[in-house]
């Protein structure tokens, strides 16, 4: 069984279509389906349902799954240990983010990385489906790490700590009711329509947590995914929005209003497997150096920061 064959199955069963994969791979679609059919002769059992319009996972499928991620991932842990033992790091490091980081700069983390340990290649990808799913990529083994905003704990598997937080500020347009007020209660807005993200974003559950600890209800106008976008839907009139401090631009024609009384608090985490690899570990070295104090030595593999690492 080659390593190559079970890479192409697992890409596979996460996009659940045979063009993505083949983009993911760098590699012609047709050899994306020659690799599967050997595997699924090798094994003696179909592992994808396919039609023209539709990629689905057989039980049998479904049933290698995780154990072929297993197997890529202590394949990538002994390449790891052999380019440590020649002084250097390779292979691939995988990292998600949301669309804002607050005031982490990725391009030039990342830049400090690759000037650093420069055979190491980085991949990026931000997460349709917001932290949560970005949390769920790393419990999968998709990632190797993540930045993350989730509020409540880590899920098995997984392990985050807070680097920093931002709260959350009422924006609105220069001309709305509440634009000249030093600060709101939630109450105050909870019948105007919002801009608000997917169900499975950071803000999002911070937001729907603190309208529901109050009692109230609201009505979400439109959903978008971008963070940075959302300040000019607002401009546009389509509804007043709940956005981290760090991530609007001052302007003339909105207004950041403070809101009190509520648990309206951004927290931007960096998350990991447990047992992180090598090349994840020098990442998290250069994050040490940028927010002392906030990822200890040890950090994640030390039981006690385990219990610690969720943010609250």
């Amino acid at each position: 069984m080659e390593l190559r064959h079970l890479q192409y199955f697992v890409t596979v069963a996460e996009e659940l279509n045979f063009t993505r994969a083949a983009a993911r791979l760098h590699v012609v679609q047709s050899g994306v389906s020659a690799a599967i059919k050997s595997l699924e002769r090798e094994l003696g059992a179909e592992l994808l349902h396919r039609t023209s319009k539709h990629v689905a996972l057989t039980d049998a499928g479904a049933a290698l799954l995780p154990g072929a991620r297993a197997t890529l991932e202590a394949a990538r842990d002994a390449r790891d240990a052999l380019d440590q033992a020649r002084g250097g790091l390779r292979g691939t490091l995988r990292v998600g983010t949301m669309s804002s980081l607050g005031t982490l700069d990725l391009p030039a983390l990342l830049g400090r990385y690759h000037r650093r340990y420069p055979e190491v290649i980085l991949q990026t990808s931000v997460a349709p489906s917001g932290s949560q799913g970005l949390v769920e990529a790393l419990a999968e083994g998709r990632l190797d790490l993540a930045f993350v905003s989730v509020p409540g704990r880590a899920p098995v598997g997984v392990d985050w700590r807070e680097l920093e937080s931002a709260p959350l500020d009422l924006v609105v347009p220069a001309g709305h009711r509440l634009a000249e007020a030093d600060e709101v209660r939630i109450e105050m807005f909870a019948d105007e329509p919002f801009v608000d993200f997917p169900i499975g974003y950071g803000n999002r559950s911070i937001t729907d947590r603190a309208f529901a600890l109050a009692g109230l209800q609201r009505h979400v106008a439109i959903e978008i995914a971008d963070i940075p976008a959302a300040a000019d839907f607002v401009r546009e009139g389509i509804g007043i929005a709940l956005l981290p401090r760090s991530t609007v631009r001052p302007s003339e024609d909105l207004r950041q209003v403070v809101v009190a009384g509520a648990d309206l608090r951004w927290p931007l985490a960096v998350a990991t497997s447990r047992g992180p690899r090598a090349a994840t570990r020098a990442l998290l070295g250069l994050l040490a150096e940028q927010f002392p104090g906030r990822l200890p030595a040890g950090w994640p593999d030390v039981a006690s920061e385990r219990r610690a690492s969720a943010p609250s």
